[in-house]
């Protein structure tokens, strides 16, 4: 119970490495609220406060689109009033729109920089304005930043943004105690990544160590860490969890 009596936000929590997290995060004894965005994953979302509530632990749903500031401010608020407090921001919420960038549009680029860097920026201010002392906020970014990736150059664009507003908000903030770090996950066992072609899988999985890719919850794992008390000399760290790829 690492998380105990602890409230979370997890933006983007109906699927994926998010669900993951906030399951995770429930288990630890932390309040949850669940943010989506998409409609069609209402049901995903439902299904995981059940899984929080039969271990035990609270949640709630929140839909917003973390691109919009006010609906960002709705979101904190209801937190805050439903479980009178913040402590804990994990900022998971991802648009990736693959492509060279000589076919990039100017809607692909502000749709994903509204997602991806927008709503980080302003979920961690209202972090800065609202969250408990000694709170923890953990941005979600991704090895892939280091590794050069045809079709990735957007997509790490906005991943780059997070890793340095997030090193510069940790300076900001840490005198309330609150930490700021980043996890960059490599390929991770998720619906998505299913959905890939076999022949890339397989190039994935042989730039790790192990010849394998992540399991979710070797990725949470380690979100759970810098969310929890054992976390609070660590701040402005970027903690690739890759398995050893290059």
């Amino acid at each position: 119970m690492k998380l105990k009596k602890k409230t979370a936000i997890i933006t983007g929590a109906a699927t994926g490495i998010g669900r993951a997290t906030a399951e995770r995060f429930g288990r630890e004894g932390a309040n949850v609220v669940i943010n989506y965005f998409d409609e069609s994953n209402q049901a995903n979302v439902m299904e995981t406060i059940r899984t929080i509530e039969s271990a035990g632990g609270k949640a709630k749903s929140f839909r917003a689109d973390v691109s919009n500031v006010q609906q960002l401010t709705a979101m904190f608020n209801y937190a805050k009033e439903t479980f009178q407090g913040i402590d804990i921001l994990v900022n998971n919420a991802v648009i990736a729109i693959l492509k060279p960038i000589v076919e990039v549009t100017e809607e692909d680029f502000q749709r994903m920089f509204d997602v991806n860097v927008k709503g980080v920026l302003f979920a961690s201010q209202l972090a800065g304005k609202m969250m408990n002392n000694n709170g923890r906020i953990i941005n979600l970014s991704s090895h892939t930043t280091a590794l050069f990736f045809p079709n990735y150059g957007l997509y790490d664009a906005n991943k780059g943004a997070v890793e340095q507003i997030s090193r510069v908000f940790s300076k900001e903030i840490g005198y309330r105690g609150i930490t700021v770090n980043v996890v960059s996950p490599a390929a991770t066992d998720t619906a998505e990544f299913a959905t890939r072609p076999q022949h890339l899988k397989e190039r994935v999985k042989a730039m790790s160590s192990m010849n394998r890719i992540a399991t979710q919850e070797e990725v949470v794992n380690v979100i759970t860490f810098l969310a929890s008390g054992e976390a609070s000399w660590v701040t402005g760290q970027n903690i690739k969890v890759n398995g050893g790829a290059v």
